[in-house]
């Protein structure tokens, strides 16, 4: 049986932990973050987790993590 491909855009957004939990970067980090407030701004360097839905099918998109 041929080896899975990995999805390299589901490879490069999320990590999976050494406890198969799945991390991704918190959204809106790129530009216009001056007007946010530093609450706001500090809270968006923290990591989160992915969503319950979304958890079989980024398993599958990425075999080998």
């Amino acid at each position: 049986m041929p080896k899975i491909k990995t999805h390299k855009a589901t490879a490069k957004r999320f990590v999976i932990t050494k406890n198969n939990k799945i991390k991704k970067r918190k959204a809106g980090q790129d530009h216009f973050n001056s007007r946010e407030s530093g609450v706001v701004t500090r809270n968006k360097r923290r990591d989160v987790s992915a969503h319950k839905v979304d958890l079989k099918n980024i398993r599958t998109q990425m075999p080998y993590n």
